[in-house]
């Protein structure tokens, strides 16, 4: 037994060595946090940057009740028309859009139209849906004769959200908010499908490239297939593993400095983000600091390592046994489209579980071996039942220890057989060869 750990442990030794040595390595772990950090903030940014250029919108109001409304802003200058001219539909015209109203909206809600030579924009439609919409309510409202309408209509304009409050196993109140739950739900189940995915499809390229060069005639002569095996999977598993704390520890210290950069508090202590939250209830800011504090990190944590190691030994073996399997590239089609498109319809089932994450869908995806890592850490910070991530994890890991002997029993045969391209049907059989 020791002389097979030895084996095993310098194969992981070698596998593991030969890619955090690589200069793509190295690259791709250094600059994806970067990548990470941009996508977090560049968008945010780019929203906040407004266009110099102010359209021209043109407002030909036959009824005179509407073009009051009618409001410039950053981004569009209103101009009064007082009938349709054929420049407007000139190239040459500095009008980009006309909006005509010729009778009453009340009395005929198709009256208003918008014109343009270009198709209208999202932003000027809803702009002028918006303020239609406004002086339509006002209208029907007055025809009732209410008393201080004005008044009352400031009054009811006013918009209210409630506070999202969750009660700890303490029975102490916290800050809680579902957005945030959500988004780092579904940020730990794409990082999952990501590395299991493409540290899989490494197991089974390693696999294809020592089979094809013949090395593997040479190293089974001293080691067992299946030590070969369990070596390839956990080495290179093992990179995997550490390039995600790096990225971990650098995304952190990244989003920390910009954060404060951009004048965000990060990272407060949580009973400051707490106390910044209760102080100051009007505060979004505050509220998502002391939410995103007020998620079971340390637990969320440990579960996302525990998915990510079961669901890829489950796949790294099924990539591993189908590389063994085959001796062209062209070959793996066939056996790599069903896994892709179970791993899909597994991101897929966490995505529409994150609305309800405890529904039958939720359910039943965070039990079935092959889905489970990646829907599971979606219901995570909407603290699932321990019972059923308890259970989640036994079954994750007991399939992942026998789909580790399936795929041994189809790698011992396939890595020394050429030549032929093996159907389904024979790869069963080999799984009973003695």
């Amino acid at each position: 037994m020791p002389k097979a750990m030895n084996k095993i442990l310098i194969i992981i030794q070698r596998e593991f060595l030969n890619r955090v040595s690589k200069k793509s390595f190295i690259l791709l772990t250094i600059l994806m946090p970067f990548i990470f950090a941009a996508l977090i903030f560049v968008p945010a940014l780019l929203s906040t940057v407004k266009s110099d250029e102010v359209k021209q919108v043109v407002i030909i109001d036959h009824t005179q009740k509407y073009i009051g409304q009618f409001k410039d802003d950053e981004s569009y200058h209103f101009i009064a028309g007082q009938e349709m001219l054929p420049e407007y539909r000139s190239d040459t015209t500095r009008i980009d859009a006309v909006v005509e109203i010729t009778e009453d909206l009340i009395q005929n809600p198709t009256a208003a139209a918008i014109y343009s030579r270009k198709e209208v924009t999202k932003g000027l439609l809803s702009l002028v849906n918006n303020t239609l919409n406004e002086q339509i309510r006002h209208d029907k409202l007055t025809s009732y004769n209410i008393p201080e309408l004005q008044n009352i209509m400031q009054d009811f304009d006013k918009r209210y959200s409630a506070r999202t409050i969750k009660w700890s196993e303490d029975g102490s109140a916290n800050e809680s908010n579902a957005g945030i739950a959500v988004a780092v739900g579904m940020i730990l189940t794409f990082l999952i499908y990501m590395f299991v995915m493409s540290y899989g499809g490494m197991v089974m390229q390693s696999v294809m490239e020592e089979k094809t060069s013949r090395i593997v005639e040479l190293m089974v002569s001293s080691v067992k297939p299946l030590q070969l095996m369990l070596g390839k999977i956990i080495g290179i598993g093992l990179v995997g593993i550490v390039q995600l704390c790096i990225w971990g520890i650098m995304l952190t210290a990244i989003l920390a400095v910009a954060g404060s950069m951009l004048g965000i508090a990060a990272l407060q202590s949580p009973d400051t983000a707490q106390m910044m939250a209760m102080e100051a209830p009007t505060s979004d800011a505050a509220s998502l600091v002391a939410a995103l504090h007020n998620l079971n990190l340390a637990k969320m944590g440990t579960l996302f390592v525990l998915n990510f190691v079961g669901g890829y030994l489950i796949y790294a073996s099924i990539f591993a046994a189908i590389g063994a399997s085959i001796n062209e590239q062209e070959d793996s089609q066939q056996f790599i489209m069903p896994i892709t498109l179970l791993m899909i319809f597994a991101l897929y089932a966490a995505i529409a579980s994150g609305d309800n994450p405890d529904g039958p869908l939720a359910q039943w995806c965070s039990m079935i071996p092959f889905t489970s890592p990646i829907v599971m850490m979606v219901r995570v910070p909407f603290d699932a039942p321990m019972w059923e991530i308890l259970l989640s994890l036994v079954i994750l890991y007991g399939t992942a220890l026998g789909m580790i002997w399936i795929a041994g029993k189809i790698y011992r045969i396939g890595i020394l057989m050429y030549g032929k391209k093996p159907s389904l049907k024979e790869m069963m059989k080999w799984i009973t060869y003695k």
